[in-house]
């Protein structure tokens, strides 16, 4: 609870200058393709998309999604979602990615955007079994998240126990934040959803990955 809670409080300083990360000149060709890809993969559909953060990825999925519930626990990045998004598609809402909301109506999929890499490695497959819980057999989960590059992505500063990495980040305000971020393998992803799939996919760009699978059928 430790580590939510200080997660929740360094997203929350975070907030206005979170989409900073996107400004990185190295990676805007990255950016850019990912933009164009990703959209296709979610068209018609009710997607649920977990982190929302700021809605940087919510303004490319809004556009071609019959619907999107944006979730995200920190109400600082979700105002800046809302003045980013237009509501008629998406609905916005304070809430635990550990415990998503539950619908009579499964979503026909679901997207994660640079959330996976802060969740801890003991709780990845009872984050994904709560996630598959919110969708349909059959459906279609997307994680996004971002490799490990030297001299561009921050230092490594830490390991624990359990195999979790650590970052020390310092924020505009000069708070620095101790932050879990895990850079996990496409043989570690699939296996931590072996139970939970009936296929993967694995896509890469020099400084993202993108992690797709289809969720089981009973």
């Amino acid at each position: 609870m430790t580590s939510e809670l200080s997660m929740r409080s360094y997203y929350a300083a975070r907030a206005p200058e979170y989409d900073a990360i996107y400004l990185k000149p190295e990676r805007q060709a990255d950016l850019r393709a990912i933009e164009h890809w990703l959209p296709p993969v979610f068209a018609g559909a009710n997607v649920l998309e977990v982190a929302c953060g700021t809605g940087y990825w919510t303004q490319f999925l809004a556009p071609v999604a019959a619907s999107v519930l944006a979730v995200d626990t920190s109400p600082e990045t979700i105002a800046i979602a809302k003045s980013r998004v237009p509501a008629d598609k998406v609905r916005f809402v304070v809430g635990d990615a550990y415990a998503l909301p539950q619908q009579t109506e499964k979503f026909d999929a679901a997207f994660a955007g640079f959330w996976f890499s802060h969740v801890p490695r003991q709780r990845q497959q009872a984050f994904l079994a709560g996630l598959n819980a919110a969708l349909r057999p059959g459906a279609r989960v997307v994680l996004l998240d971002n490799f490990y590059i030297e001299g561009s992505s921050s230092p490594i500063s830490e390991r624990d126990g359990d195999g979790n990495t650590y970052q020390m980040r310092k924020l505009a305000d000069g708070s620095t934040h101790r932050v879990l971020k895990n850079f996990p393998s496409e043989q570690e992803l699939n296996a931590v959803v072996a139970s939970l799939s009936q296929s993967t996919a694995y896509k890469r760009w020099q400084y993202y990955w993108a992690f797709e699978y289809v969720v089981a059928r009973p």
